[in-house]
Order: structure tokens, then sequence, then C-alpha cells
């Protein structure tokens, strides 16, 4: 029998202690450390089988000068929105960890975006649902067009398996250009004497993927379980293991969702993606201005539209405020959507700065859409908002703003303000409220929308409100 040893393991930031600590001297949390059972010879879990290791032993290390590169061309998965956030589309040989809540549709998105790709041969591992569901699911969501297309014949295969040992055995049996494991949770090795989904099974079986990955050169998509303080479930070293970690997020009792990339080691972080669930599979939302906006607020006070940005895509989104009298001694301050912190930095402005006092009153903020956004452009269209609610006085429907506001009452400037006009002027709006530092260099010409430049917080509700 080979000798075992066991270690306390923090499942927040992966520390390791000989015994068992309340809290993690690494990250400061509390309860973190779960028991873990080495075995001497776990050093083997390390080589893949024989067939998937390509060599990689005997590989040495080599001059940075003298190493080749090359650009590889990134796998179209033939969905603008997944492609975009993913950074231009699926590099060869990445491992994407995709995580959400259940039943916010992780496996509708990955099953939807594989049918369509009938240009690759993909080996689908489920371990939580049967091959009959994953087809009545397929049937669902089969795309309008003919799957028989000439030249393209759909190519994807469905092996539902827990063992990592057997799923090897399949992948070298079929040779996938792409490997999809649902979910990764249940995935275990018979080298780790655990059950799955514990912090071991999760570890290993994450670092296998990766190498076989890399050596590979075929890409990995894993599916996670979320835990109910909204993390990815499993240690904290899982995110570090994988290349990009995407985040899909939405309210089950609304039809949208957002797809956010949480770490992204081949493009940016800050791009996000719109999807609408519908009874036939999620689809994308090409406009998310006109998906944000309502019908019609005119009349309606605490309501104020502003241009955003998040990464490469302007949209407009609609602020919506109320603010009533404190029912009781300690006033209320409530946001969704949008950082408390700063909600409390903005009114402190508009009651030092501008002289309304709010102090003895309840402020809510919402983000329509159920967006999450910090983009600082939209912190004139949150006073606007709030004051508009607090006097009961709408502001007129044709009207959008963007600025970020300073602690002195200042209308900063900001970022890539011409797509935000013209991202205003293509909706139908007529006025835009904008800080006089951006007016600097702008050619009015190209807009037809008129241009309000403001200076100060003061200036910019004289103009709202008269």
């Amino acid at each position: 029998m080979a000798k075992e040893k066991v270690v306390y393991v923090c499942k927040e930031c992966g520390q390791e202690s000989p015994k068992w600590i309340g809290r993690c001297p690494s990250c400061g949390q509390w309860n973190t450390y779960v028991e873990q059972v080495i075995r001497k010879e776990s050093a083997s879990i390390r080589i893949l089988p024989e067939g998937l290791d390509n060599g990689l032993e005997n590989r040495k290390p080599r001059n940075l000068r003298e190493i080749e590169t090359k650009d590889l061309p990134r796998i179209d998965l033939r969905d603008a929105e997944l492609n975009r956030v993913l950074g231009g589309g699926l590099v060869p040989g990445s491992l994407v960890l995709l995580g959400g809540e259940p039943g916010i549709g992780k496996s509708t998105l990955i099953l939807q975006t594989v049918m369509n790709l009938r240009h690759l041969r993909v080996l689908y591992v489920s371990g939580e649902e049967s091959a009959q569901q994953l087809k009545l699911r397929a049937d669902r969501l089969q795309p309008k067009e003919d799957i028989h297309d000439a030249g393209e014949s759909q190519e994807c295969l469905i092996v539902c398996e827990t063992s990592l040992e057997h799923i090897f055995t399949h992948v070298k049996n079929t040779q996938p250009q792409l490997l999809i494991i649902d979910s990764i949770q249940t995935i275990s090795t018979e080298t780790v004497e655990s059950s799955p989904g514990s912090l071991s099974q999760v570890r290993e079986c994450a670092a296998l993927l990766l190498k076989f990955a890399k050596t590979q050169n075929v890409p990995v998509i894993l599916i996670g379980h979320i835990t109910k303080e909204g993390t990815l479930a499993g240690p904290k070293v899982l995110e570090h293991i994988v290349d990009t970690v995407l985040q899909f997020e939405g309210d089950q009792h609304y039809l949208y969702r957002i797809l956010r990339s949480i770490k992204n080691r081949f493009g940016s972080t800050s791009e996000l993606g719109i999807y609408e669930m519908r009874s036939d599979g999620l689809r994308q939302v090409s406009n998310p201005s006109e998906l944000l906006l309502s019908e019609s607020h005119e009349g309606l006070s605490g309501v104020a539209v502003s241009s955003a940005i998040e990464g490469v895509r302007p949209f407009l989104i609609e602020t919506q405020a109320l603010v009533s009298t404190a029912a009781y001694g300690n006033p209320q301050r409530s946001a969704i959507g949008f950082d408390i912190r700063r909600l409390n930095m903005l009114l402190a402005v508009l009651e030092k700065r501008v002289g309304f006092k709010l102090m003895q009153k309840d402020v809510f903020l919402n983000i329509a859409g159920g967006l999450k956004v910090s983009d600082p452009a939209i912190d004139l269209s949150v006073i606007a908002a709030v004051l508009s609610s607090n006097i009961d006085t709408g502001i007129e429907p044709d009207v959008c703003m963007a600025g970020e506001v300073g602690l002195s009452g200042e209308i900063r400037p900001i970022a890539r303000i011409e797509q935000r006009i013209a991202e205003a002027e293509k909706l139908g709006f007529k006025r835009m409220l904008l800080p006089k530092g951006n007016m600097q260099g702008l050619d009015k010409k190209h807009f037809k929308i008129e241009l309000v430049p403001v200076r100060k917080v003061e200036e910019a509700l004289r103009e709202l409100f008269g």
C-alpha cells in the first residue's frame, strides 16, 4: 500500500497547511480549509495517457530569441456575441471555463453553438444529462436552415461519461477538434481518492485537461457550477488554470442573458454579449440600445438616459431613481447594477455642491435591463435621475447625457465621445449633454444632434430643469 499524506488546502486561494487552521494567512478568509489526501505516487497523474502527451517530456528549454511565433487563426464559432467576448473567436489549444447559475442557459448556449459548427468535429461529454435529453434539446434548438448543406455535415459526437480516463480514451479514438466538458464538477479521476466535485478532483482534472489542450492544440470548453455567493464553484486555483473565464448572467424571470468575460488571456475583459432567451434557444441581440430603452418615459420622473460603453460597444441605458421620505429614522441607500459606494459619493456631491438636502430621504437606483455598469460616464444621468425623482419633474424623452462627475462638482471629460454621440443620434435623440472638455477637436458638422456642453453639475441641471 502506498503511503498517504493529509494536508489542508484553502479552497479560496489554494494555500496549503499541514494542519487545519480557522483563518487563511494568505487570503484572510475564515473556515476555508478542507482536508485533502495526497498519495505518494500522485506524480503519475500529471502524465496523459499514451498517445496524448505529444512528446512534451522531450522538449528542451530554448532561448526566447529562438522561439518562432505564428498567428494561429481563431475558430469562428458563428456567434457574433460569443466571438466578441472571446476576443475574436476561440483560440486553438485554449481552455475556457463557462459559469452561471443553474438553469440560466449554459448548456443551451454551448449546444446551440456546437450545432452550428458543421466544419468541426466536436466531442460533447455530458456528466449530468443523458444522450436522450441532449437529443431532445437539440431538436428544440435545431436551426431553421437545412443541416445538410453541400460540403458541410454536422459532426457532433455525444458521450455520457464521468471518468477522465475513459474520456481520454474516447478522445484518442475520435480525435475531436473541440472538446466540451459538461460539467467539470461531475468529472473524476481514479488517481485521486475523493468524490467528484471536491477540491482535489476539480483541480487535478482541470490540470490534466489543460495539459491535453496545450499539447494537442485542441480547445476545451468547461462548464462550471456557481455557488450561492455567485462565484464559480471549486477551488480558486481553477480560475488561474484556465485561459478564459466567462460568466453567464441574468434573471430567470427575465428574457435577457448577459455573457461577460472575467478573465481572458487572448482578449479584453470589458466585452459583453447580450442574448434573448426564447423557446427555440438563445437569440443574439445585435442592437442592445433598443432593448435597454423602454417604449416611452414621457411624463415620468426619475428616469434619465445615458450613453455608456462596455468594451468596444456603445449603447444607451436607462437609469431609474426613486427618492422618498424615509419612513424610519435611518434612510436607505440601494442600487441595482451600480456601485453603491459611488452612489453615496454622487449623493454627497449633489448635497454639498448643488444644495439639495437628501439626508432624510430614501434613495433607490436601478439600471434597467439587468445590466451591471461600471462606466463612470453614467454619473451625470444618475444625478439627473435622482434630482428628477426628488422634485417629481420628468426629463424630456429626447434628451440623453454622458459625463463623469468629480468631487468638486465638475463634469469631467470621457473617452470615445464620438461613438456615444453617434449611438444617440442613431436612436433619434435630439439633444445630448456632454462635458465641455470633450468639445475640443470635436467636429459638430458630422452630427445632426444638438450638443450641449456643460462644465459643472449646476449647469447640467439648469439645462434639464430650467
